[in-house]
This record gives structure tokens, sequence and C-alpha cells, in this order.
């Protein structure tokens, strides 16, 4: 497989700087399909867990472990352009309020895109490298948001 296309790079961001972001193509949602959309979240959930950042997640029980997983899924399925699933079960997604109790860091955001970048290339071929640029470029500039403590 050729991943050359692919550009996992993590861009550097800025406590307080919100920078515009673009959802990723809904044809990343339609060749992933949802259920390859929870697996995707799944695996990554799990080696977060694995990680340095691993306090930042429910690790030590496993419901609740389940559950951010499948918020996240539903949350990232809903952004792609699929069923408003977050909506329904969580309301309105507010993010930054949502992890607003948590420390998150630059480090952290950069942790948590470095288990991204070794899941998605695998993607391929039956998700684009096109559609896996366009949802690895909302994840980098997303994850910008979310930071809140500085480093």
């Amino acid at each position: 497989m050729n991943f050359s296309s692919l550009n996992l790079v993590v861009t550097p961001g800025q406590l307080g700087i919100k920078p515009d972001v673009s959802k990723p193509n809904p044809e990343f949602l339609t060749q992933i399909t949802e259920e390859g959309f929870r697996e995707l979240i799944g695996k990554h959930y799990d080696l977060l867990k694995d990680s340095d950042i691993s306090q930042l997640f429910p690790t030590e029980d496993p419901q609740e472990f389940a559950d951010a997983k499948k918020h996240a899924a539903d949350f990232m399925i809903q952004i792609c352009g699929g069923p408003k699933y977050f909506n329904e079960s969580r309301g309105a997604p507010m993010m930054g309020k949502r992890h607003a109790p948590f420390r998150i860091d630059e480090h952290a955001r950069q942790r948590w895109l470095e288990c991204y970048a070794m899941l998605l290339p695998a993607l391929a071929p039956k998700v684009s490298n096109e559609n896996i640029q366009s949802y690895w470029n909302y994840l980098n500039v997303f994850s910008q948001w979310m930071v809140n403590t500085p480093s």
C-alpha cells in the first residue's frame, strides 16, 4: 500500500488559539462505515489507555471506558455527516466545556493525535488516502480547541 500521499503531521497548537476547523469529507464515513468507525475509536482508546495520558480517560471502570468509546464514536460519526447520535444521547457537543475539567496540554494533544496516526494508514485501501487525510486534518485542528492547560 502506498501511504506517501498521507501527511499525518501534528501542527503545533498554541493555548487560547482556536483556528478555523473544517469537518471531514462525509465520504470518510461512507467508506469506513459506522461499524468501522466504532472499531477505529475503540482501537484509539485502547492505545490511549496504555499511554502516558491514560489519566485523562476513565480506564479504571470498564463500563465507563466503554461508554467513553461510544460517546467518542457517536461524536465523530455525527461530525462526519452521520446520524446525530451524540446530540440524541448527550445533547449539544460543546466539547470545550465537556473537556474543561481535564488538564489537557499540548503534550496530551500530541499524544492523542499520535495514537490516531498509528491507526489511520491501516484504513487504506478501504478508505481513500484523500479521505483519511481529510479526517486527519479535522483532528489536527479540532484537537487544538481542547488544549486548556499550559505545557
